[in-house]
């Protein structure tokens, strides 16, 4: 990227954005010189922390907050942004919300899983479309997993079918507004050293992706946020409708 703020001028809503890749993500838009929008839901300290961030690169920040595990929360989320000009949407946030094997589930995990993991993202995505169209321009970034393809490991079956099929809603999405100069594409990282994998993955666990992984390690957020804003640039203007593995080789497709 040779322009250092390819973004100036642009508004990111990065969701899902108190910690980990998100927060990495909201704060390298920012150093490329786009005003960004920080939802969060629970992790007031860490909102801020990245909002310090952002606003530390001399443009503007706000922190919007809803439970995206709830259609109240989306609704929430979706009439705040009313009236606003959304440039790039990062679908970001998601959880396991907690391991649960399928014989445990109950009808309100697995909405909760699926609300926060896909549906939430649809409705956004619904959201700022129209401005997006009226502009002729836009990016929209779904953060999958590797899941989506794996299936995730035990007590994950419920998140790792949501990335699945946030996945191919990119693809959808893709098809419907490339026409409308809009771009909308997927990352989908392996094994991050985020606070997902301190709760949900136990040491050994992570040891044994280190183990089956070529890099030899797991990525850091600022590595997936890397890809993530590379695809809201116009050095990627040409990809529509893709799922970027971001695994140091875990998964090679």
């Amino acid at each position: 990227m040779s322009d250092t703020k390819p973004f100036s001028g642009l508004t990111a809503l990065v969701t899902g954005a108190s910690r980990g890749i998100g927060a990495a993500a909201a704060v390298s838009f920012a150093a490329h010189g786009a005003d960004v929008l920080i939802h969060y839901n629970s992790e007031e300290a860490g909102a801020k922390a990245a909002l310090d961030g952002v606003r530390a690169h001399g443009v503007q920040g706000e922190l919007l907050r809803a439970d995206l595990s709830t259609m109240d929360g989306v609704h929430a989320l979706t009439h705040a942004l009313a009236g606003r000009g959304i440039d790039i949407l990062i679908n970001n946030a998601g959880s396991l919300i907690r391991r649960t094997r399928v014989l445990e589930f109950t009808e309100e995990l697995w909405s909760q899983v699926m609300t926060l993991n896909l549906t939430s993202a649809f409705f956004i995505a619904q959201a700022v479309l129209p401005g997006m169209v009226e502009r002729k321009s836009g990016c929209i970034v779904n953060i999958s997993s590797v899941a989506a393809r794996n299936g995730g490991g035990l007590g994950a079956l419920a998140y790792s079918s949501a990335k699945a099929a946030l996945s191919t809603m990119t693809k959808g999405m893709a098809k419907e507004f490339a026409p409308q100069g809009i771009r909308v594409n997927a990352v989908s990282p392996g094994t991050i050293d985020t606070n997902f994998h301190r709760v949900f993955s136990t040491e050994q666990m992570l040891n044994n992706v280190k183990a089956a992984t070529p890099a030899g390690r797991l990525g850091s957020s600022e590595e997936t946020a890397d890809v993530i804003v590379f695809l809201c640039t116009d050095a990627a203007r040409f990809i529509h409708g893709q799922v970027i593995e971001v695994n140091g080789g875990f998964l090679m497709v």
